[in-house]
């Protein structure tokens, strides 16, 4: 008899600029067929959070294989150890928030400093990276991932009552839907080889900064410049010229400035559809509400 389970998978760490809130927006991108597609497969660049790759294998089960890929080694670690060890992640992390949860707050900041130190020798087993890499996440400032030129994270601790630092029955159900995903790490270039008339990529880079101070662009040492955003355009044609479809999310810098068309010059080809977004991480509680970006595909009725 088939095993059901009802825990879905989502999202199992805090990660900004993710896609939850715009899950609706992405679904009417999707090529119409999509549910009737066989043999689909599915591919995220940068996969960041997951929460599209989450929402589209559970609604989509006709997708049968899927590709992950990001930048960030100790992120892709994390995914890796979520497939194949995922038990021993949720013993680590249950005696990291039991050690956690009962301490004061300076004995709390401390102990967050002590383990973002051990995190950044870069020389734990892989389940203590991701156990370390969750709960860094979980109990930074704002949950942001940020990285100084040296690829040392350096996000400062963050203050919450309670934080949930392993939920057991989530991180489970994200292991069972990897087993059909590929995981990768390096270059979002790498994914090409996958780009054919049966394969939907989605693209979420880090985004082009619309003001001077929103740029998130640190999650990586070397950055994300206009240069790869053009490179990433190219990388669109490449898997068009495949076959391939895509959706891509960026963005929008007309919104500040409305003679800025950076995307709807590099993406002239492509359509272009505007959306409404919420930013909940500004330092400037002012700066947080609702936002447009932009999404671009190759597929008509975006």
């Amino acid at each position: 008899m088939l095993q059901t389970h009802d825990t879905q998978a989502r999202p199992f760490i805090k990660w900004v600029g993710g896609k939850t809130q715009l899950l609706e927006e992405v679904r009417r991108a999707l090529p119409a067929d999509i549910a009737f597609h066989r043999g689909l497969t599915y591919v995220e660049p940068f996969v960041g959070g997951g929460a599209v790759l989450f929402w589209i294998l559970q609604q989509y089960p006709n997708i049968e294989h899927a590709v992950i890929n990001d930048i960030n080694p100790e992120l892709i670690c994390t995914y890796r150890v979520i497939k194949t060890d995922v038990e021993a992640l949720i013993s680590e992390l249950s005696t990291l928030q039991r050690e956690y949860l009962t301490l004061d707050a300076d004995s709390r900041k401390e102990y967050f400093l002590d383990k973002r130190a051990q995190f950044n020798t870069k020389s734990t087993a892989p389940a203590t990276t991701a156990a370390l890499f969750i709960f860094l996440n979980r109990t930074c400032f704002n949950g942001l991932y940020r990285v100084n030129a040296k690829g040392l994270f350096n996000v400062p601790h963050g203050r919450y009552a309670n934080p949930r630092l392993c939920d057991a029955d989530n991180l489970r159900a994200v292991s069972r839907l990897l087993q059909k995903v590929d995981i990768l790490c390096g270059d979002f270039a790498g994914t090409g080889r996958y780009a054919g008339p049966d394969t939907l990529y989605y693209f979420d880079p880090p985004y082009k900064p619309i003001t001077e101070t929103s740029s998130f662009t640190s999650y990586a040492k070397d950055g994300f410049s206009d240069t790869e955003q053009i490179r990433l355009r190219d990388f669109c044609n490449q898997i068009s010229e495949a076959g391939a479809m895509f959706i891509a999310s960026n963005s929008d810098p007309k919104a500040q400035k409305p003679e800025e068309n950076f995307f709807d010059t590099i993406y002239s080809r492509y359509f272009i559809k505007r959306v409404s977004a919420t930013r909940m991480i500004n330092s400037n509680p002012g700066g947080r509400g609702s936002i447009s970006e932009i999404m671009i595909s190759n597929v008509a009725n975006i």
